[in-house]
């Protein structure tokens, strides 16, 4: 299930890194690895996204859920998003 999702969220920040739908989910993505901090999104961020925005957020919920935001495959994924936001 990660990398199926992590590679759906990162064909979406390419196709616009400075979109609205991109820049949630890498917001989302960031505060998921601040689990200390209990993860911190404002939920009603969720409206601004679109029914399949909101299916990959709940999608990355959900990997942390089952604690597969790190490792290998989380740190690469966040490592390209970090890329594509920064390039732009």
């Amino acid at each position: 299930m990660s990398n199926s999702v992590l590679d759906a969220v990162l064909r979406e920040i390419e196709a616009s890194p400075h979109g609205a739908k991109s820049l949630t989910l890498y917001a989302l993505a960031n505060t998921l690895e601040h689990e200390a901090a209990g993860c911190l999104f404002k939920l009603t961020k969720l409206r601004d996204l679109d029914r399949e925005g909101r299916r990959l957020a709940y999608s990355l919920m959900e990997l942390m859920a089952v604690e597969q935001n790190r490792g290998d495959a989380w740190e690469q994924a966040r490592k390209r998003m970090d890329e594509l936001i920064r390039k732009g």
